[in-house]
Order: C-alpha cells, then structure tokens, then sequence
C-alpha cells in the first residue's frame, strides 16, 4: 500500500507536468528513491490522472513483481540513481525543448530566470533513445555533472532531492526553450543583459 502522502506528492506533480504542456496524454514518467527500493508510475499509465495503483514499487538493483507494471524506463531510473545522488527523477516530453534538441548539442537559456537556475542543459545522442542500457548509461552519466539533460528528439531527464524540485529544473527548461523560439521569430539582434553571458556556454 503507497502511502497517502507519497501518492498525492505523485498526483500533483504528474498533473502540473500534463497542464504544464511537459508530457502527451501518457508520456513521460517520474519517480522516487527510497533506500534501496523505487516508487515509479505504472506503464501506460496517464501522468495526469494518476490513481494509487498507478505507482509501482521495485528494487533498486533487484527484479521483484513490481518490474513488470513499471514505466519501461525504469533502467534509466535506476542508472541515474546509482550515479548520482538523486532521490528523485522528473522524465518529460516538453515540446520547444525537443525542437532545440535536434539542431544543437546544448540548449543555453537566454532569459534570466533560465540563465540562473540551469546555465545550460547538454543535449546527449544515443542510437537507439528509448529505454536501452545505452540510453541508461549515457543520460545518468550525463546526470553526475547536469541536474536536468535532454535526450535528443526524445526528452529531459532531471534530478532533485523532491519531484518538486525536479519538476521545477524541467519547467524552467521548457520555458527557456520557448523563449529561445520566440527570440528567433521575433528574427532581431538581441541587446545582452546578462553579466559574463558569454561564460554560460562553457559552464
């Protein structure tokens, strides 16, 4: 039985990631590390309306009944967990965001709020970008430097010590990316505001 507290904490955050344009009807996937036990949504389930049911419980290094029901992506989650010292992973589809994807190696934020909590986000290509060991080992290694990474033409992966806080790298990173959009229609040179901007790329 999945704790009220713990569910709700669930319910919330996969509903602001749905209204927040982050996730399709049943895309993305989160989680959380308890010792060495992991809480992640159920496979096919809808980020937006999660139930209790919805979250499935597993090991961390061991199979169990549970790896059955959970989200395919539970390598990638427990790689990230493994080499990084997350207690939690935020997985998102946000759709500006997969657009930079396919034409940079890193989304550099060029509005404030972006600049100062992510610097920049590296944008990390695998062959095959869905739930493989190649993909696991690639996006946690990526992790041990980064709080939130982007898998090219696929999503973000973000870690936090709360969902909240990992939602929170991944919504900033969506509105930096819409923001980068916008300034490329807008199609004019931009007037720099920001003190040793030019450092944000090396960062």
């Amino acid at each position: 039985m999945i704790d009220q507290r713990v569910y709700e904490m669930f319910r919330d955050i996969g509903r602001d990631m749905y209204v927040h344009n982050l996730v399709s009807s049943h895309g993305g996937n989160i989680s959380v590390r308890f010792g060495d036990r992991i809480l992640i949504k159920r496979r096919g389930a809808m980020l937006g309306r999660l139930k209790p049911h919805d979250i499935i419980e597993t090991g961390l290094e061991k199979n169990d009944s549970g790896v059955a029901l959970a989200s395919t992506e539970l390598i990638v989650h427990r790689a990230i967990y493994k080499a990084t010292p997350a207690l939690a992973v935020v997985h998102a589809h946000p759709r500006h965001a997969i657009a930079l994807s396919l034409t940079r190696d890193e989304i550099v934020p060029i509005d404030n709020e972006g600049s100062y909590l992510l610097k920049k986000v590296p944008v990390v290509s695998v062959e095959f970008a869905s739930g493989t060991k190649q993909m696991a080992d690639a996006i946690a290694d990526a992790l041990s430097a980064y709080k939130i990474v982007f898998l090219r033409g696929h999503g973000s992966f973000a870690t936090g010590q709360t969902l909240d806080e990992a939602f929170q790298w991944t919504d900033a990173l969506e509105e930096a990316a819409e923001i980068i959009m916008y300034a490329k229609i807008l199609n004019e040179e931009m007037i720099e505001y920001r003190r040793m901007s030019d450092s944000y790329s090396k960062w």
